[in-house]
């Protein structure tokens, strides 16, 4: 990410929204916005000013420019008909509830499980209404301008709020429901139906609104009004004035946006690295990213031409995230469940599903960015979205008429060519997160530490998701392997052989660290360094509720991973394993195992120990060699399991899938244990078996408590991490091949064609105040260095003097020289 990003208001950045959406009728309204919220509380607003906002806004729920006869519109609107219709069958008005189901009565309110139930009623009954709110403004329903839809919506609003949301109601369970979910679904519909209220209707409902969501929501930038949900609460005071025509209100709320801009450096928002966190401790992009850009993208279109423009000094900073942030995660349709946190748990939704509402919001954001941006984007998003062949994004059915109308006209677009996926290694090293992205593939790794949760258990969800960040590194094909995690993966895999953790085995409770408890390891030393191809990246890894510790290693190349572990020691009683891969085969595919050679058989239930393999591949996946060799474990099973196993609100259906899995026991308490492999994705059983017979492409410099690092001669890398400190220029600990360090540090050096080389160097621990790296090679000359190189000695070998390494979060330290 660039250190100056351009700055410029999202008045300017948005300026072409409004007649891209259709909405050129309204472009004479208000076109020189004030520059500030505290200049636009001084406006005096027309009514019209808030009749055009209700038009825009009715397109940006409803959609426009599509026909309703065409696919998948037609599809989407017939469904939309029948999920309204039922509603309206099932309708019955009584003291507790709008529908029978949907009971929202709480015999002891108050803020435990059960209430956040009964709450999440009262936010699904305001849905419900909405839903025959759209059914009834929308064409091709078949009920569309129906009267009965009509009544119904008024009527279930007005008992709602008779009965449960106004201004003399206390709130009880989620305060998302009553301050988010509720009124931001009221508001929608308000909007809707508007011309059919009546004036006391209308400030009754704002009332209510201004009762659970008061001025006061936006007096801190702390809790529960920080990043995704800051945006939800502005947005929902947003609407509100909208529909009571309240320039004042608005105003307030859009300056309250003004914090969700700027990145962080601590706490939940956006970081400069690209990193996403929410709830203070939980990656979170494909979750609450996804809704932050989605609130941010729909209020710049909806404001950008009105007397109220979302104009925050720091805007491109947040359009600098769609690069930064998001498209890192986002591979051919999908977005990697390692960043969506509990929303991996929910039944009816896969990484697919999260992912083409995002797209959508990436087309509409760059509607309002400038030219270059919004060329590349729709360029990017077409390229997921055709070579999404498992979930292709308009075959979701529950993807909204607007989004799949955004989307289906970008794919018309025949001056948009799309783009492939780039070659890129990012490290964030503000999440312990880290992609590495290939013409062929793309891999992923999740990890934890003393500033990122193991994982987030809340609201009953994602109850097994305890070893998420005990380095899970995850992989998909380019045409291959799309599906991994898509088809009741969650609900039915092994959640202590996840692909690449190291684990203890030692049973844990669902939900284990608590509700909302977020546990965080005690590690510090956890990251990496990149030159943005290639990486080196480190775990120290300590097990959640576990004595188990180990220290991990990934070296991410041009066509494999080299994954090492070492230190691995436990006293847990219960057997520790490192799983080198678990692959979800679906329901009946059977793909063949080779082990040195020998196919294996493929029954289910089948369970294989090989001493000392040196290498396997499962067709049609990917190839694994073992360059010192492996007590490999492997098993064929079908699994059964319910979303509800894992989810409260899942539904209890059991499921059956298949997995094969590679796996090292590494025994029960062990001390010191270690293992070394190499991931080839997408490598034929003769590419596998001919690199686990070449000795010489890849050298392991160490594999040890110490330091762990490689050598691959073709691509000119060397990389080590140092977990410990040792004697500079000696051969002691703190050595391995020719580079040493006298702090711990993680180190990557590439030498080029050209006679330079690349040096960069990091401390993922944030500890080092001083460090020396010493390169046995002769080196001419120092080309560029950052300000946090001291020292720098050339000659028969290279010396760098780092300082202040403990202020700079981890963040890789690039130094390019001159061989000689």
């Amino acid at each position: 990410m660039s250190s100056s990003p351009r700055r410029r208001s999202l008045l300017q950045a948005t300026g072409g929204t409004a007649l891209i959406l259709g909405l050129g009728a309204h472009a004479g309204v208000a076109r020189a916005a004030p520059a500030t919220a505290a200049a636009a509380s001084t406006v005096v607003a027309d009514p019209q000013h808030f009749a055009v906002l209700r038009s825009r806004w009715r397109e940006l729920v409803l959609g426009t420019g599509f026909s309703p006869t065409a696919e998948p519109f037609r599809s989407l609107l017939a469904e939309l008909g029948r999920t309204a219709r039922a509603h309206l069958a099932t309708m019955a008005p009584a003291d507790g509830s709008l529908w029978p189901d949907a009971v929202w009565r709480d015999p002891e309110p108050d803020t435990d499980a059960e209430s956040y139930a009964f709450s999440a009623k009262m936010n699904e009954s305001y849905n419900r209404i909405g839903t025959l709110a759209q059914a009834w403004a929308q064409p091709g329903t078949g009920l569309t301008g129906d009267p009965a839809v009509l009544r119904a919506v008024l009527d279930g609003l007005e008992h709602l709020h008779a009965r449960i949301y106004n201004e003399t109601t206390v709130r009880y369970g989620n305060w998302w429901n009553w301050q988010i979910g509720a009124p931001q679904a009221l508001m929608d519909t308000c909007v809707l139906v508007h011309e059919h209220l009546t004036a006391e209707r209308i400030a009754a409902y704002c009332r209510a609104v201004d009762h659970f969501v008061p001025d006061s929501v936006f007096d801190s930038y702390t809790g529960t009004s920080t990043g995704a949900n800051r945006v939800d609460l502005c947005r929902s005071v947003i609407l509100r004035s909208i529909v009571g025509e309240d320039g004042d209100r608005i105003a307030r709320a859009i300056a309250a946006l003004d914090p969700v801009f700027p990145y962080v450096t601590a706490g939940d928002g956006f970081y400069a690295d690209g990193s996403f966190i929410q709830h203070r401790n939980v990656p979170y992009i494909g979750g609450y990213g996804s809704v932050l850009h989605d609130g941010v993208g729909r209020l710049m279109a909806l404001l950008s031409a009105s007397p109220w423009p979302v104009a925050s000094p720091d805007a491109q900073l947040f359009l600098d995230t769609v690069d930064n942030a998001i498209a890192p995660f986002v591979h051919n349709g999908l977005i990697m469940d390692n960043v969506s946190s509990r929303g991996i748990s929910r039944a009816g939704t896969s990484d697919h599903t999260r992912a083409h509402a995002l797209l959508a919001t990436i087309v509409l954001i760059g509607q309002g960015a400038s030219e270059a941006e919004n060329a590349r984007w729709r360029a990017m998003v077409k390229g997921w979205m055709r070579r999404d062949h498992y979930a292709p994004p308009l075959s979701n059915p529950k993807l909204s008429l607007a989004r799949a109308a955004l989307l289906r006209s970008l794919l018309d677009d025949t001056s948009v060519a799309p783009a492939p996926e780039p070659v890129q290694h990012r490290l964030f090293h503000h999440m312990d997160r880290v992609t590495h992205r290939r013409r062929g593939w793309c891999a992923s790794v999740s990890m934890a530490s003393e500033r990122i949760a193991h994982y987030e258990f809340g609201n009953g969800e994602h109850a097994r998701g305890y070893h998420t960040g005990a380095g899970w590194l995850s992989w998909w094909g380019d045409d291959f392997g799309l599906e991994q995690y898509s088809d009741a993966y969650w609900p039915t895999v092994d959640p202590y052989r996840l692909p690449g953790i190291t684990a203890s085995r030692k049973p844990l409770a669902d939900g284990e660290g608590g509700n909302w408890g977020q546990p965080m390891p005690a590690a510090a030393w956890v990251g990496g360094t990149t030159d943005g191809e290639f990486g080196a990246t480190g775990q120290h890894l300590v097990g959640l509720s576990s004595t188990m510790n180990a220290r991990k290693s990934w070296f991410w190349l041009d066509d494999s991973v080299v994954c090492l572990g070492a230190g691995i020691s436990s006293t847990d009683g219960h057997a520790v394993e490192t799983t080198v891969d678990n692959r979800a085969l679906g329901a009946s595919a059977v793909p063949a195992l080779t082990v040195d050679g020998r196919t294996q058989p493929d029954g289910q239930g089948v369970r294989r120990t090989f001493e000392n393999a040196g290498w396997a591949h499962i067709a049609g996946h990917a190839g694994y060699v073992f360059p010192r060799g492996l007590r490999l474990g492997t098993v064929r099973e079908e699994r059964t399991g319910a979303w509800r196993d894992i989810n409260t609100g899942g539904p209890a259906d059991p499921l059956t899938r298949r997995y094969l899995t590679l796996y090292t026991d590494h025994g029960t308490d062990p001390t010191d244990g270690d293992y070394a492999y190499v991931l080839m994705p997408g490598a034929s059983l003769r590419t596998t078996a001919r690199r686990a017979a070449d000795p010489g492409w890849l050298h392991i410099l160490a594999n040890t408590g110490s330091q762990q690092g490689v050598r691959v001669p073709r691509l000119g890398l060397t990389a080590v991490n140092f977990w410990t400190a040792g004697a500079v220029g000696g051969r002691g600990r703190g050595t391995a091949g020719r580079l040493s360090a006298d702090a711990p540090a993680s180190v990557l050096v590439r030498e080029h064609r050209d006679g330079t080389a690349t040096v960069v160097v990091s401390d993922p621990a944030r500890r080092a105040t001083s460090l020396r790296i010493t390169w046995n090679r002769r080196v001419s000359s120092v080309i560029s260095q950052p300000p946090t190189v001291t020292a720098a000695t050339t000659g028969a070998a290279l010396s760098l003097t780092f300082g202040g390494l403990d202020q700079a979060a981890g963040a890789p330290q690039r130094v390019r020289v001159r061989l000689g």
